[in-house]
């Protein structure tokens, strides 16, 4: 069966479009806006628009320019357009990004505006930013100040602030600083004067692209009307996404005309903390009254069982945003129900999404169509572990595996230095480990800043790896702890491209895979704990959780663990963005009637045999069962594979798997069990 709006129904321009891609596609020329919802064929419908316009002779195909925000989304649609036989030789359409755009115009007019001055390109930031705070007496030691300097920096460009403005500007939009604002607009102000040469030549960062085509535009009419001339008809993909100084690029290329299609989801703003705001696409038919607005709801990507989720989780949101909400209308066959678990702890939780993968993958999907999405990369890590040891293939998107991260690797080379060397601080091992930690960022507190706060949050990870190792083997004194650490990050698995994508939520926009686990959808984690001071960051951040359901085509698996770490108290609860959608509210919670302490013999003998056990299978002892696991079977003592199937976070496969042998584990611990107790079990 041929699906409306699946690419194999394509064939002329007109073909396969379901009744509102046509209305977009057939709009008149002049200003038109695409309210696109996830799944909804949005860069199909645009590129068929633009192929309409050149096929019925309204514009030529080099008098288009189209533009999105990422290479890989401007190759994606050019590619559209080829297939589709309006671009190509003889026929070039430009589709580009923003910056892309921006480079070539101002390197073709910067000699008719600006004479001999010249200009260079300024791709990175930091080493500017670093002098200008050396001459002003900052730590230039400090990295992750510099990092968090140049961010801030960008920001305020991409919003159109200058340093005058930024200290205020910052305070009313509660910015995560590195410094005080006035100190930040010293070195805002300061790196700007740096790039000017004494003759007049500059350096261009890439904000200043768009800024200096935007003037050139708008100050020199011979300029503009050679480039209008030129460009007639206008695309923006994305349009959710346009920063301040990326919407003036667009008006000076415009210059009064409206000739121009726009296609976005406020649903799906996620990037605020860059300069995006989806304030344009929302006043779109107020600056256009005329507009042909057009709504696409018909969701070809997800089962109706995922698209009713994403319509639930996105009902609850707030704000002049929630206002645009688009209802999505599932267009595929009826799938599987979305899952809900909840763990005891987080590494219950990453065995339980880990076995649910392998089962996955056992039943014919591709380990290349399953991801692991998690709101910070430092979560990464435990999966890496955890997938390494399953003998899954896996890679990390939009980051480095965590132990090639370069703070795990300072981290990393601090730890063996102290340990081939001289001896560690006279403190226990563990404590040791946290001092050494200490001199490469691992701080009490965490620190401000966001570059600063991922590299904490990194260290923090592999200290709680450390205790993890001390729990495991408390005989080992630091040598033995930091050999130990070595020896995991040499054990892991190697990334290859075919395998279980790990990415944050953030990275994984703009993709799609046929399984998606969403995880650590605790208070803290989802929403972000630093996010949570006003509404606008909260509904921010359900939108980013909006985004992640949405990834899914079919199989969508949720969860979230109610403590850090095993034996730590149960002193999380699930988001709060999950209220209402969990079908059973106790759907977490053991079913077993339990007892109130644990059978100390039962609890002993479980404890022994999975030690004996992972060293026998060469993994770590949690990949058999969590401390908390145990302490439910010793608890519950289930007398059949069907009861101990029903232990919160233990699971039919492990019980497959293992079942057996636990039992026979608990029946040797309580000699006093008559056998008549275990015969029926099944």
């Amino acid at each position: 069966m041929t699906v409306i709006g699946h690419p194999a129904a394509e064939g002329g321009v007109t073909s396969g479009l379901d009744p509102e891609q046509l209305e977009a596609v057939l709009a008149p020329r002049g200003p038109v806006c695409v309210l696109a919802g996830a799944g909804t064929g949005k860069t199909r419908t645009i590129t068929r628009r633009i192929a309409h316009l050149v096929d019925s002779g309204q514009v030529n195909p080099e008098q288009v320019l189209a533009v999105t925000f990422t290479a890989r989304a401007a190759a994606e649609m050019r590619e559209r357009l080829e297939s589709l036989g309006v671009a190509g030789p003889g026929n070039r359409i430009a589709a580009q990004t923003f910056h892309a755009a921006a480079m070539r115009q101002l390197r073709y007019f910067w000699p008719m505006a600006m004479g001999d001055m010249r200009w260079e390109l300024l791709e990175h930031k930091f080493r500017m930013v670093g002098r200008v705070s050396r001459e002003l007496g900052l730590d230039v030691a400090d990295r992750d100040l510099l990092r968090d300097l140049a961010s801030e920096i960008e920001w305020a460009k991409s919003s159109g602030l200058g340093p005058g403005q930024y200290a205020e500007a910052a305070r009313r939009t509660h910015r995560d600083l590195p410094a005080d604002p006035a100190t930040v607009a010293q070195v805002f102000s300061a790196y700007e004067a740096a790039k000017v040469a004494p003759n007049g030549d500059r350096l261009l960062d890439f904000e200043d692209l768009l800024t200096f085509t935007t003037t050139i535009l708008r100050s020199d009419p011979s300029i503009a009307e050679e480039f209008r001339s030129r460009y007639r008809s206008f695309v923006v993909d994305e349009y959710q996404d346009v920063t301040p100084i990326q919407q003036d690029l667009l008006d000076a290329w415009l210059g009064g005309r409206d000739d121009l299609t726009v296609v976005g989801d406020a649903n799906q703003t996620i990037y605020s903390f860059t300069g995006a705001t989806p304030t344009y696409l929302l006043d779109f038919t107020r600056r256009y009254p005329e507009a042909t607005l057009v709504r696409l709801q018909r969701d070809y990507r997800s089962t109706p069982e995922v698209v009713s989720l994403a319509n639930a989780v996105i009902g609850k949101a707030r704000g002049r945003i929630a206002g645009t909400r688009l209802k999505l209308v599932g267009q595929r066959p009826s799938g599987p129900e979305p899952v809900f678990a909840g763990f005891d702890d987080e590494i219950a939780e990453v065995v339980g999404v880990v076995a649910k993968i392998r089962s996955l993958i056992r039943t014919g999907v591709p380990a290349s169509e399953i991801a692991v999405l998690y709101r910070v990369n430092a979560q990464s890590e435990a999966y890496e572990e955890a997938l390494s040891e399953a003998g899954i293939d896996y890679q990390v998107r939009g980051a480095q595996s965590f132990f090639e991260r370069p703070e795990i690797v300072a981290g990393m080379r601090r730890l063996t230095s102290l340990a081939a060397g001289a001896a560690p601080p006279p403190m226990a091992p563990v404590d040791a480990v946290r001092h050494a930690l200490h001199s490469v960022g691992l701080t009490e507190s965490e620190p401000k800043g966001a570059n600063a706060r991922a590299r904490w949050q990194q260290l923090l990870r592999l200290m709680e790896i450390v205790e993890s190792i001390a729990g495991e083997s408390p005989e080992l004194d630091f040598a033995g702890l930091v050999a130990r650490l070595e020896e995991r990050s040499r054990m892991r698995h190697a990334p290859v491209g075919a395998g279980v994508t790990l990415s944050s939520m953030h990275a994984a926009k703009g993709l799609e895979w046929d399984a998606v686990f969403l995880t650590g959808l605790h208070e803290g984690s989802m929403p972000l704990g630093r996010a949570s001071k006003t509404t606008e960051e909260v509904e921010e951040e359900r939108r980013l959780f909006y985004v992640g359901v949405t990834r899914a085509r079919e199989h969508l698996h949720l969860s979230w663990s109610l403590s850090r770490g095993e034996g730590r108290g149960a002193n999380r609860r699930r988001s709060r963005f999950l209220e209402a959608l969990v079908p059973n509210p106790a759907a977490d919670l053991d079913p077993l009637p339990e007892r109130r302490d644990p059978d100390p013999d039962v609890l002993a003998a479980l404890t022994a045999w999975r030690k004996d056990f992972a060293e026998s299978e060469g993994i770590s002892a949690v990949n058999v069962m969590s401390v908390s696991m145990i302490r439910s079977i010793a608890t519950a003592v289930p007398t059949s594979i069907d009861e101990l199937a029903k232990v919160r976070g233990f699971g039919a496969e492990r019980a497959d798997v293992i079942g057996a042998r636990i039992l026979d584990v608990i029946d040797a611990a309580l000699p006093g069990r008559r056998r008549g107790e275990t015969a029926g079990r099944k």
